[in-house]
Formats: structure tokens, C-alpha cells, sequence
């Protein structure tokens, strides 16, 4: 069967749905195999590699460490602390920036009562972090970074931490969930094109379409680079050496050369 390209000027990508945080795009036509194709890779993509913002330590007052308890607050200290890891929020600059939050009690602690900050935001004001009393007393910061994916508390074992502060799990990934299908659909008498339904829910620091434009972006770069790799004519690293005549001769080796070439598989034999 030849290869079916369907025309650039075909191609669309349609905005079917859009409430809040979640989007319902349609990618159509496709050639045929492709809708699975775009489908898994850009889903891949939406949840790894896209960049956000989360919480990466914690630093409470009146805690040493992550099972202590607070006089005045209902929650312990680990109940706080996953309270602020779901917390999301949208950064305007590429450096770390600490947060910082301080309220007495009788108080319903929200994600809104942090101190304003240029630089950070919360995404959701109404998150609960937590319950203190009428003698209570919460004051914490917590430190904001960017980053893609998941990055485990163990990948800062080796970081120097003031004394006092505590280091979390991180979640950057701004998409919570991202669901694709894949259908027939017609294009002129053929009707073996592919339909790609894409849903993308996130967690508000980023537009569903800005998310599926940039994982898009990121998709591409990659193959170009794969393009360029197989059409680069730059040398590539070998070590010639000089034969040996019959009368004993020292070896000279010849200098190195830098270059790049793509091996083609060996033909199998019968």
C-alpha cells in the first residue's frame, strides 16, 4: 500500500470543547496509522516534558521535622505538608522564589493567605492547607522552583538545607490528565484517514491549548534534530594507523578526526 500524505491545507485542529482547565481538540485528517502515532507520542510528551511550577521544601515554624505536631493547628505536620504539595502555581521568572505565609488563629488557612509575590502565583486561592485555633499560630515558607515531570525528595539528599527545612516530592507537570481516540474519517471517496480526539485537563498554570502548542513544539524539535543527525556531513571520530612495511618501522598514528555518520544495518545473508 503507498504512503498517503493527506494536503497541508487539510489539516486542522479544531477546538471542540473548552470549560476551565479542560480542552477537547480534533486533529483531522491524518494519514492512516497516524492518529495512534501523534496520539501516544503527544501524550507522552503533555506528561513529561512540559515545564512547571511546584513546591520543592517547606520550612515551618515551630518544626524540626515532618512528624512534629503544632500547638493550636488541627494538622500535623505531615497533613501540612501534603496540603502544599497539591498546591499549583504560575511563575513569571526562571529563578527559585520562597513564599511566605503567617496568620494567627481562629483561621481556615488558605492558599490565598500567602503573601503576594511579583514573581509567583497561586493558582487557586481557595486551596485548604490548614485549621488553626483560637491560641494558634501558623507561620511557614515554602520554596517555588521550576521543573518537568516527577522529582523524588531523594533527589536532594544531597543538597545543603538550612536547618529547619524540610524537602518534598515535587510534581511539575502542569497536565492532571490527557486522554486520546482515534477514528475513521473521510477525506474526499477515502475513508481510511484518521480523526485524533484529544482531551487535555491541567492544573490551570497553563491554557490546554498552550499545553498541546508547546508539546507540539517539543515533538518536532526532537525529530529535527534526527533529520539534521542523518544529513550532517560533519567527520566523525576515527584513528587511522599507518601500515607496517616489511623492515621493523615504529607505528606513527595518524591525527584524530571528528565526525559524524549513521551506520546502516548489515544485510542479512541466506
Amino acid at each position: 500500500m503507498d504512503y498517503i500524505l493527506p494536503e497541508t491545507n487539510l489539516v486542522q485542529i479544531k477546538t471542540m470543547e473548552k470549560l476551565g482547565n479542560n480542552g477537547l481538540f480534533v486533529i483531522e485528517p491524518l494519514s492512516p496509522g497516524y492518529g495512534v502515532t501523534l496520539g501516544n507520542s503527544l501524550r507522552r510528551v503533555l506528561l513529561s516534558s512540559l515545564e512547571g511550577a511546584a513546591i520543592t521544601s517547606v520550612k515551618i515554624d515551630g518544626a524540626t521535622h515532618e512528624f512534629a505536631t503544632l500547638p493550636g493547628v488541627r494538622e500535623d505536620v505531615v497533613e501540612i505538608i501534603l496540603n502544599l504539595k497539591s498546591l499549583r502555581f504560575r511563575m513569571h521568572t526562571d529563578e527559585p522564589v520562597t513564599m511566605k505565609l503567617s496568620v494567627k488563629g481562629p483561621k481556615e488557612v488558605k492558599a490565598g493567605d500567602f503573601d503576594k509575590n511579583s514573581s509567583c502565583e497561586v493558582v487557586d486561592g481557595e486551596a485548604f492547607i490548614a485549621s488553626v485555633g483560637k491560641t494558634g499560630k501558623l507561620s511557614l515558607e515554602v520554596v517555588v522552583e521550576r521543573g518537568r515531570g516527577y522529582v523524588p525528595v531523594e533527589r536532594r539528599r544531597d543538597e545543603k538545607m538550612p536547618l529547619g527545612t524540610i524537602a518534598v516530592d515535587s510534581v511539575f507537570t502542569p497536565v492532571k490528565k490527557i486522554h486520546y481516540e482515534v477514528e475513521n474519517t473521510r477525506v474526499g471517496g477515502m475513508t481510511n484517514f484518521d480523526k485524533l480526539t484529544l482531551e487535555i485537563a491541567t492544573d490551570g498554570s497553563i491554557d490546554p491549548e498552550q499545553a498541546l502548542e508547546k508539546a507540539s513544539g517539543i515533538l518536532v524539535e526532537h525529530l529535527s534534530l534526527m533529520q539534521k543527525a542523518f544529513t550532517s556531513e560533519e567527520p566523525v571520530l576515527a584513528l587511522k594507523v599507518k601500515k607496517a612495511k616489511k623492515e621493523p618501522k615504529e607505528e606513527v598514528e595518524a591525527p584524530v578526526e571528528e565526525k559524524k555518520t549513521v551506520k546502516k544495518p548489515a544485510k542479512k545473508t541466506k
